[in-house]
């Protein structure tokens, strides 16, 4: 079964609803969340978890990303970034070594390169998949709950990569922080679905790298169901910002 017939097959069991964003009429103090878009996930060739080849979602995810920064910080509106760095030697279960620090793989790729010296950025390196769970501090503030209260945010908008991993985690980690009220007047969680990409490796490919057939990981379904699951959590889904 192609793995576009299974993704029409999920949309028929477990449909998804997307919105529009209005980024001014519909919330009233916004913040980007930019999850891990950096070489070693989303730059051809630059890593283990790299694409290998050019991908058109990971692709479009670094564009919109860029384009709806470009708008963020036009008008002067909080940006996270988290760029996933390891300490070298120091493996993150189950993955291959990604990431480590000095390789180059924890830099934002070249597109979104310009946010390190945006004002309006906040840059967090996370040591693992969780971005909430890698922004504690070691006095046990949060960066992330630090940065949503500075800015009296109430509306988050994430993009990143991937889908149904880091950008998923994060998601539901911070709605229940939100639901613990650990986040004063953060109401809403938007997730853009052009701005998310995952990674693909069909099964056929993980075989004849002499992967079990448990590390299939095809594009189109699992994106569909890190979508679905942040959906059934509480986030909102959204397909057009304006």
């Amino acid at each position: 079964m192609q793995t576009q017939d299974i993704t029409n097959g999920l949309s028929n069991v477990m449909p998804l609803a997307f919105g529009s964003l209005d980024l001014k009429a519909d919330c009233k103090r916004v913040g980007l969340v930019i999850v891990d878009e950096v070489n070693g996930f989303a730059t051809v060739g630059a890593g283990n978890l790299a694409p290998p080849v050019p991908n058109e979602q990971v692709s479009t995810m670094v564009s919109e990303t860029d384009r709806l920064a470009r708008v963020f910080t036009a008008n002067n509106w909080p940006m996270l970034a988290f760029l996933d760095t390891h300490v070298p030697g120091k493996e993150e279960p189950p993955y291959p070594p990604h990431c480590e620090s000095g390789t180059g793989e924890e830099e934002l790729v070249p597109e979104l390169k310009w946010l390190e010296e945006d004002a309006n950025t906040t840059l967090v390196r996370k040591d693992c998949i969780n971005g909430f769970i890698g922004a504690f501090n070691p006095d046990g503030t949060n960066a992330v709950v630090e940065w949503v209260k500075a800015g009296a945010i109430t509306d988050l908008l994430v993009v990143g990569i991937c889908t149904d991993i880091c950008v998923m985690d994060f998601v539901l980690t911070s709605l229940s922080a939100r639901n613990h009220e650990m986040m004063p007047g953060l109401a809403n969680i938007h997730v853009y679905d052009k701005g998310c990409s995952t990674y693909d490796l069909p099964k056929e490919v993980a075989l004849d790298a002499g992967l079990p057939d448990v590390a299939a990981h095809p594009q189109n379904v699992t994106h569909y169901m890190g979508l679905y699951f942040m959906a059934s959590r509480g986030a909102n889904l959204v397909s057009e910002i304006s």
